[in-house]
């Protein structure tokens, strides 16, 4: 073979690989050919090498693309995150939830409750990130911005679609919904989210009022009730109810004597089979 005609060959396979998209194959093809030639490897094995270059570069490019799109705090991760802190949080049970296999198949959801500064949206991201990594779709988002685009979207008509649109994430983390109130107007909105996630798509939230105070965020008595139930049929609930961070890092930074008793634990299944009741 002349070099003209390998040079015309080498032309045309970039050519090839390009109208394929497959960029991995066409940057890597020389490298693992030049081995292959070296090693006497059979054919199949050549491909195969190629093949999975090319997979594990989609794999990576799908990756990043997702945690763009998940719109995750940065640096808040699983390593990073104090377990010891929160005692009452287990991290075994934590890293199975970040696997995302045993609940989000089924739509199920994941409840954070505690006070300001105890990490839950720390804890929150961090799932998220390992879910990402696991090759799952997330949304991180605050609640009150969420609700704002859906408001907009049902003005315009189109509340049906951008809810539709939701529905592509697996795990969508609601960040803070104590926050949102039922003077800003139509809050309903969020009530027809969670109703088109049930047992169809997961939900995360994070809240620091435990559902016997959730009456400021629907307008009316019974759709707070049918929305507690939604989301606590198929869930898991988890109270962080420690002390701030904040509030810890801050005591310790002015060397203070002592620390304050941990807030008592919310009796929050039984919040729940009140307000149910």
């Amino acid at each position: 073979m002349t070099k003209d005609s390998n040079a015309a060959d080498t032309a045309r396979l970039a050519f090839l690989l390009n109208e394929l998209r497959l960029p991995a194959i066409k940057l890597l093809w020389p490298d693992i050919a030049a081995q292959a030639d070296k090693q006497g490897w059979p054919a199949a094995r050549f491909l195969a090498a190629l093949a999975e270059h090319e997979l594990a570069q989609r794999a990576m490019r799908r990756t990043e693309r997702h945690l763009l799109e998940a719109r995750l705090p940065v640096g808040k991760t699983l390593d990073s995150f104090d377990f010891n802190a929160v005692p009452v949080i287990s991290k075994a049970h934590i890293m199975a939830l970040a696997t995302g296999n045993a609940w989000l198949e089924t739509g199920a959801n994941l409840l954070l409750f505690g006070p300001a500064g105890t990490g839950k949206s720390h804890l929150s991201a961090a799932i998220g990130l390992a879910l990402v990594e696991a090759g799952y779709r997330v949304l991180f988002t605050r609640t009150t911005d969420l609700v704002q685009r859906l408001q907009v979207a049902r003005h315009e008509l189109a509340l049906e679609a951008a809810i539709a649109k939701l529905d592509r994430y697996h795990l969508l983390i609601l960040d803070d919904i104590s926050y949102v109130t039922k003077d800003q107007a139509e809050t309903s909105v969020l009530f027809e989210l969670v109703s088109r996630r049930y047992e169809h798509r997961s939900i995360l939230i994070t809240a620091n009022q435990a559902f016997g105070e959730w009456n400021h965020i629907f307008p009316d008595q019974a759709m707070t009730l049918a929305a507690v139930d939604r989301l606590v049929h198929h869930s898991t609930i988890l109270e962080m109810n420690v002390e701030s961070y904040r509030r810890r890092a801050a005591i310790d930074r002015k060397q203070t004597v002592g620390r304050p008793a941990a807030r008592q634990t919310q009796k929050t299944i039984t919040e729940v089979d009140e307000l149910l009741d």
